[in-house]
């Protein structure tokens, strides 16, 4: 099984960061390949750049000439374009956003979302509406910090996380989740230090990609997600 990771933005040392951390949970016979797109921005923090980040990870699904791929792995907290892949693609696509809170879903009653700054915050919103699973949602708390702000020190990443924890903590919250790929590889910290479970989504969208495979389920063709006009879709070694 092969399972691809897209990253959103254009910085290659946080899509090593991704792959590193979905390549920890992968179970035995998965390999995880890795993808940054060819143009876009170096950080995604807002819709602005969401929308321009969603036309280059489709153009690199679009491009792709790699092995064939079983599942693709979205790596943006919040960012638009998942049901664009999911239309051009016939294999599982997976935003970290949902798994992510699926996954705290089955943890606790209630969840909380840790992120970047405060203008991510209603993006992650919007999606999470758009998924049905904010309802649920206690709090989308921002950390302050920038995107790649998070490369720059993992001990002062989880001291803002832990900050920004005990705010959704307060307002309900039963499980965590790491709010950007960029914290992708903090989980397990998180959950120890702060005593309640911590879900990362690259993590959780790898394994959900996984199970969806051995069940042999791939992404409905019959309305939402049809394939579109033959003329708008490339060659593919990824769709049969």
């Amino acid at each position: 099984m092969r399972i691809l990771v897209c990253n959103v933005n254009t910085t290659a040392s946080m899509t090593d960061t991704m792959h590193r951390a979905a390549a920890a949970v992968a179970g035995p016979g998965t390999e995880i390949l890795s993808a940054t797109p060819a143009f876009g921005p170096v950080s995604v923090e807002g819709y602005y750049e969401s929308y321009i980040s969603a036309a280059a990870v489709l153009d690199t699904l679009a491009t792709w000439s790699g092995p064939e791929i079983d599942a693709v792995v979205w790596g943006g907290f919040g960012e638009h374009g998942r049901e664009g892949a999911q239309e051009l693609l016939d294999v599982p696509v997976i935003t970290i956003t949902e798994a992510a809170a699926m996954a705290a879903c089955l943890l606790g009653h209630s969840y909380g979302v840790v992120t970047t700054l405060r203008r991510a915050c209603p993006q992650i919103e919007d999606q999470l509406r758009l998924a049905g699973l904010l309802e649920r949602c206690k709090a989308i708390v921002a950390t302050d910090l920038g995107v790649l702000e998070l490369e720059e020190s993992e001990d002062a990443t989880a001291a803002a996380f832990a900050t920004a924890a005990r705010r959704a903590l307060d307002a309900g919250a039963e499980v965590l989740c790491l709010g950007c790929g960029g914290m992708a590889g903090m989980a397990r910290r998180l959950t120890a230090e702060l005593g309640v479970p911590v879900v990362d989504g690259i993590e959780a969208a790898v394994k959900m990609a996984e199970g969806l495979v051995h069940l042999g389920l791939r992404t409905s063709k019959i309305n939402a997600f049809a394939a579109p006009l033959p003329k708008a879709r490339p060659g593919w070694p990824i769709s049969s």
